[in-house]
């Protein structure tokens, strides 16, 4: 397992906080994600070899959020 931090610019209410959670818990290989949002950072832990980290920056990026 690989633990990261994301600093991640967009996010300002509790919808925000269930979008980027909601949709990168449900990517495979994702064990744990949580928004810290008054410091705008996402903490994720995840297994390289099932999905990359690119990949989650991609998901974030959907939901209309800026990785940075």
């Amino acid at each position: 397992m690989e633990k990261t931090t994301l600093n991640v610019t967009g996010m300002s209410c509790g919808h925000c906080v269930k979008a980027v959670e909601g949709s990168v818990g449900e990517l495979s290989g994702v064990k744990q994600v949580k928004v810290h949002l008054t410091e705008g950072k996402v903490d994720v832990e995840f297994n390289p070899e099932e999905v990359t980290l690119e990949k989650i920056k991609e998901t974030i990026d959907d939901q209309g959020y800026e990785v940075v």
